[in-house]
């Protein structure tokens, strides 16, 4: 076919992608509401502008050429930014304050890309981010000091709504074999009674002697302590930092609680700053999200 002769229009792309989904130009005509010629001229357009032939035709519908198969990505990829502009501009511009909750694991993760996307769509909103335990940040929301939390629920309450389930797992590093070590060096949250109650308990569950090594406030804290080699500690499977590894059953080390990370939201307010905030917070844990067994 001729070499590119005029820019790609966006409505050819969608055109594109609903045929590619539907193998049929007759189908696609229906779901954009459309005749099947036109649909048909709009693919012959398509094509021209890129000088590649993105259909094979035949008596049952219609396939993705290679050069079809390397344009999708790309499609969608205009579709969506096309799509995300639009609603970020009609969108009704939000102010106020927005007091969020969130555990430290995902501090420099999941909330910089939900907070950013956030800022750019409602740069008047003031956000106030407390990084803390579940504990403090429930009793946080209960004291009205912040309008939405993160937190983990290991004992199945089933208040909030459920973002993913990010279970807490045993760490070693990769360079230390620390989990041979008898007694184990422990790395441990100060004064945690999840830590007691959950993190302990499972080594003596396993009947594994063990032996505090490392104390600390934060996870960061814990995380210097696994990598450096100086503990074992555990931490929520997503966060494991690089070179350390999870200790899994073969290790002798079954996981030490499949927690539920829940969006709990203030009862006693709420505004339409706050209610996007946690639609975007949604979607930021949506990777992480898995089938709840």
């Amino acid at each position: 076919m001729a070499a590119m002769q005029e820019p790609i229009e966006s409505d050819l792309l969608r055109t594109f992608l609903v045929v590619a989904e539907t193998s049929n130009f007759s189908a696609a005509a229906q779901r954009i509401g459309r005749t099947q010629s036109a649909v048909s001229t709009q693919i012959k357009r398509l094509e021209a502008a890129i000088g590649e032939n993105l259909f094979e035709r035949g008596a049952r519908g219609v396939l993705l050429t290679r050069q079809g198969i390397q344009l999708v990505p790309y499609a969608r990829r205009v579709i969506d930014l096309l799509n995300e502009a639009a609603a970020t501009i009609r969108s009704k511009p939000l102010d106020g304050p927005v007091r969020i909750g969130i555990p430290e694991e995902y501090s420099q993760t999941v909330l910089p890309a939900a907070l950013a996307a956030f800022a750019v769509r409602h740069p008047a909103v003031e956000v106030t981010v407390s990084c803390d335990y579940t504990v403090r940040n429930l009793a946080a929301l209960e004291r009205d000091e912040l309008d939405l939390a993160v937190v983990f629920d290991w004992s199945d309450q089933n208040k909030g709504e459920v973002l993913c389930v990010d279970p807490t797992v045993w760490v070693t590093s990769m360079v230390h074999r620390l989990h041979d070590i008898d007694p184990l060096p422990v790395a441990t949250y100060r004064n945690s009674t999840w830590s007691r109650d959950f993190a302990l308990r499972s080594l003596e569950q396993i009947g594994r002697s063990y032996r505090i090594a490392f104390i600390a406030d934060t996870g960061s804290g814990l995380k210097n302590a696994v990598t450096a080699g100086l503990a074992i500690t555990t931490l929520s499977r997503s966060s494991i930092p690089p070179g350390c590894r999870e200790l899994t059953a073969e290790d002798g080390f079954p996981p030490v609680d499949s927690s539920k990370v829940v969006l709990r939201r203030n009862s006693f307010r709420s505004s339409e700053a706050v209610r996007e905030l946690a639609e975007m917070l949604r979607d930021a844990f949506q990777p992480m999200s898995a089938p709840m067994i």
